[in-house]
């Protein structure tokens, strides 16, 4: 989803996080978005307006009675040619203003009498989100039908630890994204499998494949940006959870099978990105193997479950695709395997174009034959691929 064109008032209401907004607004900029800054008057004191306009090209605003509008009705004309009202940070006192409808400054008058969309990113200390009149404020805001963005949970300003944390400017950028994003698999749940698994041997060895998890992890993004319910079980990887994801953290392919067990049954879409290992060690060992005279110590292995063609023998099996990365003859080992594991659709790359790449060339195998989605950014194939399921989801529901 590209940001090139959108149209956005980025509110800043009064908070140590403020500084952040003037990262936002960069990023925004950059994105290709045409970006209004308007700005509390608490938030002038930790961020100036000069600041705000130099990384924008654009004027601030931040008085109700700005004489800069003929009419002097700045809170309706600012946001009339909007697409949507992005507030990072937003206070606590905000968003009570907000959920009662208050309108006492520019910025709450400008939300109050929006017809575009909007976004908060709250950001607070931890006691003040947990407070139950914020709570309160919180549900009547969901209720409304508010977009968040966070918050996250960490180190705060005020040297606590806990929720209230404003998500990175990156994080919200995402946010952003996916509010914008069409909306394909609205309603489903997906169930997504990234990264590899690990198999014992002994307490400091493993057996693995290669996988960085980048593709199954832009997989799970893109589907919450297409407005799905997404699930993540995750094989280790040093990979920020994208937002909005539940993640599931296993190790091995058997720990990997049970919590897609655990999920399958609630799932209407399962991907199985996961480089998982065929074989796993039949008997570990307990304490560190120790060479003796150079000779190799001699293992036994047996067969990991095959997770993919498990979910697709289901009676009821959710929509399922698989991935095939393959080292040579990529067409006709994807085929075969489409085939082998009962699923409608598999994604094929070449393993040494894409592992560990932040870039892949994949070629998508259904009963139609074959669909190359060219080369681009892992999360630009993953958006394509989701756009090609959708797709087939709607054919077969005709």
């Amino acid at each position: 989803m590209t940001l090139k064109g959108k149209r956005i008032v980025l509110g800043v209401t009064g908070g140590i996080a403020a500084y952040k907004a003037a990262v936002l607004a960069r990023a925004l900029s950059k994105a290709g978005c045409d970006v209004r800054v308007a700005m509390s008057e608490a938030a002038t004191r930790f961020v100036t307006p000069v600041t705000m306009q130099a990384l924008t090209g654009q004027s601030v605003w931040t008085d109700l009675w700005d004489p800069r509008i003929a009419d002097n009705m700045s809170h309706i004309e600012l946001s009339r040619d909007r697409d949507l009202i992005l507030v990072a940070p937003a206070s606590a006192d905000f968003l009570a203003k907000v959920a009662l409808g208050l309108a006492d400054d520019l910025l709450s008058t400008l939300v109050l009498a929006r017809r575009c969309g909007l976004m908060v990113a709250p950001a607070m200390n931890v006691e003040m989100w947990d407070n139950p009149a914020t709570q309160r404020n919180l549900a009547s805001l969901r209720a409304d039908g508010i977009a968040f963005a966070g918050p996250a949970e960490g180190d705060q300003a005020c040297g606590e630890t806990g929720m209230g944390r404003m998500l990175e400017p990156g994080q919200i950028l995402a946010e952003v994204e996916a509010w914008f994003a069409p909306k394909l698999l609205a309603g489903k749940r997906v169930l997504v499998t990234a990264g590899p698994t690990e198999e014992k041997i002994d307490p400091v060895r493993v057996l693995t494949n290669s996988s960085s998890g980048k593709m199954g992890y832009a997989v799970a993004r893109a589907a919450r940006e297409a407005g799905a319910r997404v699930t993540l079980v995750s094989g280790p990887v040093a990979l920020e959870t994208p937002a909005g994801v539940e993640r599931v953290n296993v190790r091995s392919a058997q720990q990997m099978f049970e919590a897609v067990k655990s999920s399958v049954a609630r799932s209407d879409i399962f991907i199985a990105v996961a480089a998982v290992a065929d074989w796993r060690v039949k008997k570990t060992f307990d304490k560190k193997i120790k060479k003796i005279n150079g000779s190799a110590p001699s293992l036994e292995f047996e067969e990991n479950p095959d997770i993919l063609a498990w979910v697709a023998a289901r009676r009821n099996a959710p929509f399922c695709v698989g991935f095939a990365a393959e080292s040579e003859k990529l067409d006709a080992n994807a085929k075969s395997k489409r085939v082998k594991k009962g699923v409608p659709l598999i994604a094929a790359n070449l393993a040494q174009e894409a592992i560990g790449a932040d870039d892949n060339a994949i070629t998508l195998f259904d009963a139609r034959g074959r669909h190359p989605l060219g080369r681009g950014p892992k999360l630009e194939q993953a958006r394509k691929l989701l756009a090609h399921v959708a797709g087939m989801l709607q054919k077969t529901k005709r």
